[in-house]
């Protein structure tokens, strides 16, 4: 298995391995007490983050992806 090298640059964007989904949903954790879904918000906030420093470009943009996550987890 190889890993990225964290202090690459990130690729170009027009070359990048594009994520197009299916998204996980976060759907189900929206019962769950208000500092639990912060946390599982900020977790795929970071998943996000790693899986875009690691060179994939994802199909949702940030914004669309904000949204549904907040939506989703009802923070």
């Amino acid at each position: 298995m190889t890993t990225a090298n964290p202090l690459a640059p990130p690729q170009d964007a027009r070359t990048a391995p594009v994520i197009v989904g299916p998204w996980p949903t976060y759907d189900h954790f929206k019962d769950l007490p208000e500092r639990e879904r912060w946390v599982m918000y900020s977790g795929a906030k970071a998943h996000r983050e790693m899986l875009e420093q690691a060179g994939f470009a994802m199909s949702e943009s940030y914004d669309d992806f904000v949204s549904r996550v907040t939506r989703e987890l009802n923070v």
